[in-house]
């Protein structure tokens, strides 16, 4: 499979990535919101996702912590309305 060359598919990858584990881990990460532990709670899921990632986009998009941003928009910013300290 060809690498992703472009921002924009490398952007829609890094946030079909995050949905996922949003998705899928819903309830760990209300928790982690819950307790401020999202990242050590979530911290091998997170990683199976940038592995993923990684391998799919080309080197030169890297540094520009698409993946990153996603995660923190749909996994932090999505559970704003879950009572914790981070707020």
């Amino acid at each position: 499979m060809a690498l992703i060359e472009t921002e924009e598919a490398a952007r829609r990858l890094a946030r079909a990535i995050s949905s996922d584990l949003a998705l899928y881990n819903e309830d760990k990460v209300a928790e982690g919101v819950q307790n401020d532990n999202l990242f050590e709670v979530m911290a091998d899921e997170v990683q199976e996702g940038r592995d993923l990632y990684r391998s799919r986009v080309a080197p030169a998009l890297l540094p520009r912590n698409l993946y990153d941003r996603a995660i923190i928009d749909l996994l932090v910013r999505s559970k704003a309305h879950v009572e914790s300290p981070m707020w």
